[in-house]
């Protein structure tokens, strides 16, 4: 089965046709920078024209970095506040003309990540993390997603830990990895200690760099990189999008 798989992100719009049943991606990805401001007129409008340019006609799945909840946005970390409140699936429907499913990009990403990547077959508690712009967060418990978990926004130092510890940050400051590993380090070391997660899984943009901070990383938890890198969200959307699908038929 293929679905078209969207990932809204902080710095990208990108899309790809994705094989739901191994999570290949039929197609390349076509990749758009979000606009700014990320209002939600400029981000549906940048979202339809990578929809155009696969010119697909099927179901969409849609990572969004927000809380979702039954297709309304509820947070805007890294997105225009007036995404608050707004029908953010209704609006991809309208200017798309397709069935969509809108869902926290962080949970997308989980979903592919213990289907068919690192968390495949674990039970346990098992936490996700896509490190970029923010830090975005899934929690699954035996495998079943505890959804629009906001764990990059616990307060440390008195701050907000992705304001701290995200690739985001590294990038704009100029930090190497080994300068930026403790930020992040003290993160893993906190969440753990409030979750107690069996497993850590580190996606998102940092995950195709992990072995450059890796070694740098002390918290005693299980760590692994995300087998599906920076994919996964747009594969866990497609995934998601299939299933919804094959529920209603």
């Amino acid at each position: 089965m293929h679905i078209l798989g969207l990932d809204i992100g902080g710095s990208g719009i990108k899309g790809a046709i994705v094989d739901v049943t191994d999570g290949a991606l039929v197609t390349p990805r076509h990749r758009i920078p979000t606009p700014t401001p990320a209002t939600p007129e400029a981000i549906v409008e940048t979202a339809a024209l990578v929809v155009q340019h696969f010119g697909w006609s099927g179901p969409i799945g849609c990572g969004f970095p927000a809380v979702i909840k039954g297709g309304i946005v509820h947070t805007a970390a890294n997105i225009s506040p007036r995404w608050i409140g707004v029908n953010g699936q209704q609006m991809f429907e309208q200017a798309t003309g397709l069935s969509v499913l809108l869902l926290n990009d962080a949970d997308a990403a989980g979903i592919a990540e213990m289907r068919l990547g690192a968390g495949r077959g674990r039970n346990g508690l098992v936490l996700m993390l896509t490190i970029g712009t923010g830090i975005g967060t899934a929690l699954f418990l035996d495998g079943r997603l505890v959804p629009n978990t906001e764990l990059g926004h616990i307060e440390i130092r008195g701050r907000d830990a992705e304001r701290r510890a995200s690739d985001g940050t590294r990038a704009r400051k100029g930090w190497s990895y080994a300068a930026w590993a403790p930020r992040f380090d003290e993160y893993l070391q906190r969440i753990s200690a409030l979750l107690w997660p069996d497993l850590i899984i580190i996606g998102g943009g940092a995950s195709r760099d992990f072995e450059k901070f890796a070694r740098f990383l002390t918290v005693r938890v299980e760590i692994e990189p995300a087998q599906l890198r920076n994919e996964a969200g747009m594969i866990g959307a497609a995934i998601a999008a299939h299933e919804r699908a094959a529920v209603a038929a």
